[in-house]
């Protein structure tokens, strides 16, 4: 954009300088012709020197509008990027704002003008935005933390009347409610890790992929026991820098994710590495087979698949968008796909600790 209007500023002066030239040298050439072809008056004094002639005169003026076009430009480069230069503090920091970083601000300052009447109303959108965005979070975070105080207390009337033997009559009524309760706290758990993603990072620390995977599969061993999976791990140190937490997290949903969608004589593979300035999650899984079509909606909160033939579903829809989430906040690139015999192959490559911006 500078290129094209230093040209326009350049093309303004530069036909300015036309304009003088005509309106002023030509005329005088040919005043100066005129008097040269008549003849002089008796009472005129002769001049020391010849003048200028006319084609003097135009020589002249072509060689000031040859050195008129770089100094046009060099003026033109000038002043467009004088003008330009508070649109790409904007651009900038809009840039930076939209990655994430929601407490920046643009601050251009004086001298008031349109382009710092146009930044003042940005901040004043980033504001109401980054409250909005807060607002929001606040909002999953505070009701998640209130759903989640009666269902403990829920809980624990009904394990204490089961625990009741003269309760025979209410056990079976107390362990369907107790079953759903169960069923609510790990909804509630799941929409609080999705808030806490999407909240973004707020501390970054170095970390080993491999180590967390390696705790989160021991702690899940009895689900793979159960499902009746083939679980096969390839863990290869992969050193990045984020919140363990938040890290943690998108690990067990992914491997939770592919323990569930799979089959009982299935197969999870997992598997971590490091590739130049990048390392990578991998996990795969067998399963029901997914039309391509379908894998972006996965990732958004509460879809799923079709039910089963008979009419269950499995999960809440929550898991791939907290690995959703939890990426972006690390700006991390998530890859999936869909394997041609059935289930579902997602990598996430982050950033390694020793390149930390790294896109």
């Amino acid at each position: 954009m500078q290129t094209r209007l230093a040209l326009a500023y350049a093309a303004g002066i530069y036909a300015a300088g036309v304009l003088v030239l005509l309106f002023v040298a030509v005329p005088l050439a040919s005043v100066d012709a005129a008097t040269s072809a008549g003849r002089p008056s008796p009472g005129a004094i002769a001049e020391a020197g010849p003048g200028i002639g006319p084609p003097r005169l135009l020589t002249g003026s072509a060689v000031a509008l040859a050195l008129l076009i770089p100094v046009a430009l060099t003026l033109g480069w000038f002043v467009s990027g004088r003008f330009l230069r508070p649109l790409r503090a904007i651009t900038a920091t809009a840039k930076i704002i939209s990655a994430g970083d929601l407490h920046r601000r643009l601050d251009l300052g004086e001298p008031m003008d349109e382009l710092t009447e146009l930044g003042h109303t940005l901040d004043d959108l980033f504001a109401r935005l980054q409250a909005s965005f807060d607002a929001q979070r606040h909002f999953v975070a505070n009701a998640s933390h209130e759903l989640r105080t009666p269902l403990a207390g829920l809980r624990t009337l009904l394990e204490v009347a089961l625990a009741d033997p003269d309760a025979d009559t209410l056990r079976s009524a107390c362990q369907e409610a107790l079953a759903l309760g169960e069923h609510q706290e790990r909804l509630v758990q799941a929409l609080l890790a999705l808030a806490t993603g999407e909240r973004g990072v707020t501390r970054r620390d170095a970390l080993d992929l491999a180590h967390i995977v390696e705790g989160v599969l021991a702690s899940r061993r009895h689900q793979v026991a159960e499902k009746g999976v083939d679980l096969t791990e390839h863990l290869s140190p992969a050193v990045t820098a984020g919140d363990p937490g938040l890290i943690e997290s998108l690990v067990a949903n992914l491997i939770d994710n592919a323990i569930r969608h799979n089959r009982p004589d299935g197969h999870v593979r997992v598997a971590t590495q490091s590739c130049g300035t990048q390392v990578a999650l991998t996990v795969a899984n067998s399963g029901p087979v997914i039309p391509g079509d379908q894998i972006q909606r996965l990732f958004q909160p509460f879809q799923r698949l079709a039910p089963d033939r008979h009419g269950h579903h499995d999960g809440y829809g929550l898991g791939l968008a907290i690995v959703n989430a939890v990426a972006q906040a690390h700006r991390a690139t998530l890859i999936a796909g869909a394997r041609p015999e059935g289930g579902l192959s997602i990598t996430v490559w982050f950033a390694s600790e020793a390149h930390p911006n790294h896109p």
